[in-house]
């Protein structure tokens, strides 16, 4: 990865386009890769292990709370939507909706860019501390002591090994930017899909001529009103996490995220690494196919993974040691099986794989960051006409103050993790009303941005549990009030300025309500078609999803080796993708 970043530094600093976007020229096959990389986090993982552990099959729909099929939406309209504005991060994407000039603009912009640093900046701080915590299993920090000069406190044992990975991480991130970021991503991913793929068919060795013990309704993702998983009398901890968690009554919840994850794909994608590997595909068609593959590299090796060590962890349970000070943690299961069951070589592989993972999360979510700082506030508050040369090493300085920063916030996790928490959720909390009207209502304006944003951010702070399950069902009274902010705020300025509409609207060309621009667009040019793909790409991504999550499951059935499941899940994808590939695929265009 060191080498990767050094061999590919003077391409990326051509200008700064090839820097965070990797000059808009990468395949979009290797930015679906990349992407897919970058989802593939060691935190992320173990939650997944510990909820098909505890809930089986049925925990397939949980993602949902991202949701996981904002993907699917991405893919069908929005990723080609997003990427005609020519932008180079989403606060930049705003100049195009909304203008340059006028009442709410430079709130709007300051938002974004507040939103996407402090996001950034979270990923960081913890995932370091996280990556950590996971070595220390593997090298435990008596073997390694000797060999250092100076003492380390048990407790900042984690610090330690996060900032040598990190640093490493960092190096070819800053030298080589988006270019040696998705070469590396493809590589880790390559090794990933290896481990993956081998830690499935040990699972399906061990469960050979056995059954696991578990409740019935476990292997099947099928649900009735209650979930009805009863681990009394094979591992009652279970029983505790799933009250814990507040999914009981698993049909309302599956309503709720469902209702929140449509308008969550709704508002676009986040600024985040997703949306910079969006913006740096070479054409709107090529985002869309980028944005589709994501599902497709990423969800069967990752749950090949997912149910393979669930398995082990369930046919030698009674072996392994997953207890913490508060009780059983089942988000332990994936290092305990890792550590005590896989045979050497493979071992090596999972545990490199895991270690990739985190540095593709970490070196896209920097370069992320890099893009806003350096774009967002220096380029466009500082110094809007600094050469090429200096923008790199702007580019540089700010990779280092953001790893920099992280790491000491990382230090100081126990005070900041609150902090960082109760932000984070805020700014989501505002995130999805003003988000999801930007796209499809003309008349909604940066006013109402910014006062969609801030109501949403000033809701959730009222609400104290902003990262547990109940505020799901907290949801549709925060999202009524971001609406009602978003709302107010439009009509309280005056409309964007038209021209900027119209070449939105000609650009981007959206659907929607956006009637008086068309109107004025057809007037000055007959021959413009409007965009009437809405029914066309509702039925693709209900037809989507459906394939999503059959990609999803087949390889928890092909594992368990359940045949009769497995024929009707291979089907079931097969029709979805004859159907794609003549209403999707056959009708992309620019």
């Amino acid at each position: 990865m060191v080498m990767i970043g050094w061999f590919l530094r003077k391409k990326a600093r051509v200008n700064k386009e090839s820097y965070l976007l990797g000059g808009k020229k990468l395949p979009w096959y290797m930015l679906g890769l990349s992407d897919a990389s970058d989802m593939f986090d060691i935190s992320g993982t173990m939650w997944m292990i510990a909820l098909c552990f505890v809930y089986g099959l049925k925990s397939i729909w949980i993602p949902w709370l991202w949701p996981v099929f904002n993907q699917v939406f991405n893919m069908m309209f929005l990723a080609k939507w997003l990427r005609r504005s020519n932008a180079s991060t989403g606060a930049e994407w705003l100049a195009t909706r909304f203008g340059l000039s006028g009442t709410g603009v430079k709130a709007s912009h300051n938002v974004v860019v507040a939103f996407a640093l402090i996001g950034c900046l979270g990923f960081l701080a913890y995932g370091f501390i996280g990556l950590g915590k996971f070595i220390e299993i593997f090298v435990p920090w008596n073997l390694v002591q000797p060999y250092i000069p100076f003492t380390v406190d048990p407790e900042f044992v984690p610090h330690v090994y996060g900032i040598v990975f990190t640093l490493f991480a960092m190096f070819y991130s800053i030298l080589g930017g988006m270019h040696s970021i998705v070469l590396g991503d493809v590589i880790k991913y390559v090794i990933m899909t290896v481990a993956c793929i081998s830690i499935g068919a040990i699972a399906m060795i061990h469960l050979q001529d056995k059954t696991l013990n578990v409740p019935d309704g476990w292997a099947t993702p099928f649900f009735g009103w209650t979930l009805d998983l009863d681990w009394s009398n094979i591992i009652p901890e279970a029983n505790k996490k799933i009250e814990d968690d507040g999914f009981g009554l698993f049909t309302i919840f599956f309503m709720m995220m469902l209702f929140k994850g449509i308008f969550a794909s709704l508002a676009g994608p986040a600024p985040n690494y997703d949306m910079q590997k969006i913006l740096s595909t070479r054409s709107p068609k090529e985002a869309s196919k980028m944005t589709g593959f994501v599902s497709i590299v990423l969800l069967p090796i990752r749950y090949s993974l997912i149910i393979g060590i669930t398995v082990l962890g369930l046919l030698y349970f009674k072996q392994m040691d997953i207890s913490s000070p508060t009780g059983t943690d089942f988000e332990r299961v994936l290092p305990a099986v890792v550590n005590n069951f896989l045979p050497t070589g493979i071992l090596g592989l999972v545990l490199t794989g895991l270690l990739g993972a985190f540095m593709g999360t970490f070196s896209g979510t920097l370069n992320a960051a890099q893009a806003y700082i350096v774009n967002d506030i220096y380029l466009k508050y500082i110094n809007p006409r600094a050469s090429t040369k200096r923008t790199i090493w702007m580019n540089y300085l700010a990779g280092i103050f953001i790893v920099t920063f992280g790491i000491v916030l990382g230090f100081f996790a126990k005070d900041v993790n609150s902090v960082l928490q109760w932000i984070v959720g805020a700014l989501y909390g505002g995130y999805i009303a003003a988000n999801m009207f930007k796209w499809y209502w003309w008349r909604f304006n940066a006013n109402g941005f910014f006062w969609g944003m801030m109501a949403g951010i000033a809701a959730a702070l009222v609400f104290p549990q902003i990262f547990t399950g109940l505020l799901l069902y907290k949801w549709p009274w925060l999202f009524l009030i971001s609406v009602a902010g978003s709302i107010i705020g439009t009509y309280a300025a005056p409309p964007t300025d038209m021209a900027v509409l119209k070449n939105f609207y000609k650009t981007v060309r959206p659907w929607g309500f956006w009637k008086p621009v068309h109107n004025q667009v057809t007037a000055e040019d007959p021959t413009f078609i409007p965009n009437r793909r809405f029914g066309l790409d509702m039925f693709n991504i209900v037809m989507g999803i459906i394939a999503q999550t059959s990609l999803t499951i087949l390889p928890l059935y092909i594992v368990l080796w359940m045949k009769l499941p497995l024929l009707v899940t291979v089907l079931v994808l097969a029709v979805s993708v004859v159907i794609l590939k003549r209403t999707w695929w056959n009708k992309l265009e620019n």
